[in-house]
């Protein structure tokens, strides 16, 4: 398979990752089902959600994909007052990345990510790797690191 931004980062910072694929469905939310067919906890596969605020912009969410954002609180850790969703015709523009293979690494602009703080409870995360069905597994302190993202409460 041919690497994503995203996996080229990693291999720069020397960091090193777990890759899993699956078939993805866009008609369904389906991590729970990859989670329990790769014997992995659904709190350790994480979601990317692309949010803008109403003073600085784009921001970029990580939360557990049993979880949701709290946009009041990523406002808050960001800077803003008003935090919503990216619309999702905006997304790829914004980004370079379509629905379902949003990562947080190797977007076309470097934006401020905030990674939910139950990250770091864990021994490795499941984010996606730039590719719709594609997740790259990585300790959560070499995920901040390759970011530069922040620990924050935000997600419930």
């Amino acid at each position: 398979m041919k690497k994503t931004n995203a996996l080229r980062i990693l291999d720069q910072l020397g960091f090193s990752y777990d890759l899993l694929t699956y078939d993805y469905d866009p008609a369904l939310s389906q991590l729970e089902e990859v989670a329990a067919a790769n014997d992995l906890a659904p709190s350790q596969i994480f979601k990317t959600l692309v949010c803008k605020g109403d003073k600085t912009g784009i921001v970029v969410a990580v939360v557990p994909s049993s979880k949701k954002l709290i946009l009041k609180e990523l406002a808050k850790q960001s800077g803003n007052k008003k935090m919503a969703l990216v619309p999702m015709k905006s997304l790829q523009g914004l980004t370079g990345y379509i629905r379902g293979g949003c990562s947080p690494l190797g977007m076309k602009k470097d934006f401020p990510v905030f990674i939910a703080k139950e990250a770091q409870a864990l021994k490795k995360v499941f984010v996606n790797a730039g590719k719709r069905g594609f997740l790259f597994g990585i300790e959560p302190q070499n995920l901040k690191r390759a970011a530069t993202a922040t620990f924050a409460e935000i997600a419930e």
